[in-house]
C-alpha cells in the first residue's frame, strides 16, 4: 500500500519562518511528522501552526548546523536562502560570497551533519534540497544565486550516488516563480511581472503551498526508490 504518511517522523526545515520553508513545515506537519522550524528570525509563527518546536540558526556560517542532529532527525529540508541582484559587470565579491555560503555552502555541510548522524546511529533518512529554474536556466541579474542553484542540483545528484545505497534518499524540489519575498522586487515590476506571467502556462505566479505537497512526496514512504531527481513545481514554466 502506498503511504505518504510521516506519523512518527521528525522533520528540520530551514528557513521556516516564512514563505516556502513555512509551508513545506506545515505541509510535513499536517502528514504527522513533528516539525523543528530552523530560521535565523522566529519562527513561532510556524511553531504555532505546525505544533513543532524552534531552532534559532543562521546559515550565514555555513557550518552552522553542526549540532542540530544531536536528537534524530528523519527529514531534513535545506530551504534557507538568500538573494542579491545586480547587473553582472557591478556585482561585488561581497554578495556573491554572501549568497554561495548560504545557498550552496550550508546546504552542503547541513546534508553532511544529518547524513554522519544518521549513519552513526544506524538509520537511514530523507533530504530535500530546494532548488530552482535557475537551476536549469540562467536568469538576469542574479550571478550569485544562479551558480548556487546549478550547484545545488549538482549536488543532490552527487549525494544520491553516495548515500542511497545506504538509506538516504535526496532529491531536490525547483520552484518556480512563487509569491514571496525573494520575489518581491520581480512582482513589484509591472513589465517584467507581465513578461514572467505571460510564460506560465499555468497562468498564476505560484503560492508557497504548492511546494509543500512535491515535499511531502518526497519525504514519505511513497517515493522510496526515488534519488537524485529534481522536481520541477513551476506551472509548466520549463515546459514552455
Amino acid at each position: 500500500m502506498i503511504s505518504f504518511s510521516l506519523d512518527g517522523k521528525r522533520a528540520l526545515v530551514t528557513g521556516a519562518n516564512t514563505g516556502i520553508g513555512q509551508a513545506i513545515a506545515v505541509g510535513l506537519a499536517q502528514a504527522g511528522a513533528h516539525v523543528i522550524a530552523a530560521g535565523r528570525s522566529s519562527c513561532a509563527e510556524t511553531v504555532r501552526l505546525t505544533g513543532g518546536t524552534e531552532l534559532r540558526i543562521d546559515f550565514a556560517d555555513p557550518m552552522a548546523a553542526r549540532d542540530a542532529f544531536v536528537d534524530p532527525v528523519d527529514i531534513l529540508v535545506n530551504n534557507a536562502g538568500i538573494i542579491r541582484r545586480a547587473d553582472s559587470v557591478d556585482f561585488t565579491e561581497a554578495d556573491w560570497d554572501a549568497v554561495m555560503d548560504v545557498n550552496l555552502k550550508a546546504v552542503f555541510f547541513t546534508c553532511q551533519a544529518f547524513a554522519k548522524a544518521a549513519f552513526a546511529r544506524g538509520a537511514g533518512g530523507r533530504i530535500i534540497n530546494i532548488a530552482s529554474l535557475l537551476s536549469f536556466q540562467g536568469g538576469i541579474r542574479v550571478p550569485s544565486y544562479t551558480a548556487s542553484k546549478h550547484g545545488v542540483a549538482g549536488l543532490t545528484k552527487l549525494l544520491a550516488n553516495e548515500w542511497a545505497a545506504r538509506g538516504i534518499n535526496v532529491n531536490a524540489v525547483a520552484p518556480g516563480y512563487i509569491e514571496t519575498n525573494n520575489t518581491d522586487a520581480l512582482r513589484a515590476d509591472p513589465d517584467r511581472s507581465a513578461a514572467i506571467l505571460d510564460r506560465i502556462p499555468a497562468g498564476r505566479w505560484g503560492q508557497a503551498s504548492d511546494i509543500a505537497g512535491a515535499a511531502v512526496f518526497l519525504a514519505s514512504p511513497a517515493s522510496a526508490y526515488i534519488h537524485g531527481a529534481v522536481l520541477n513545481v513551476d506551472g509548466g514554466w520549463l515546459a514552455r
